[in-house]
């Protein structure tokens, strides 16, 4: 039986598939865009992966959250350094952030555990 973070990473492969498959430029624009941005810069992957995560969680993207939290696991952030981040989130985003960072530590765990 699969768990939620093969779920979700088969998921999002299926469905970007699909959408880039109708070769809309626009979209296809968006989609590098997004790649590059996360690219090594002035600031390292880790560290925009970080503000990706922060930034999810104040906008309350549960799939954004997974995804940056799958993304933070790559790059090797602690799980001492994600409960600081969910920190910074919840104090920026207020306590409508709470029920995503519930989420996301059982997310967290998950992953921790592949």
């Amino acid at each position: 039986m699969p768990n939620q973070v093969e779920e979700f990473n088969a998921y999002r492969a299926k469905m970007n598939e699909k959408i880039l498959a109708q070769d809309n430029l626009v979209l296809k624009r968006l989609f590098n865009l997004d790649t590059n941005t996360y690219e090594d810069g002035a600031l390292s992957t880790q560290t925009k992966e970080m503000l990706g995560l922060v930034a999810s969680m104040v906008l309350r993207c549960d799939d954004c959250i997974k995804y940056h939290l799958g993304e933070c696991k790559e790059q090797g952030v602690t799980t001492e350094q994600i409960y600081e981040i969910f920190a910074v989130a919840n104090i920026v985003g207020g306590t409508i952030v709470i029920p995503h960072t519930r989420k996301a530590a059982e997310y967290w765990e998950e992953l921790d555990r592949t």
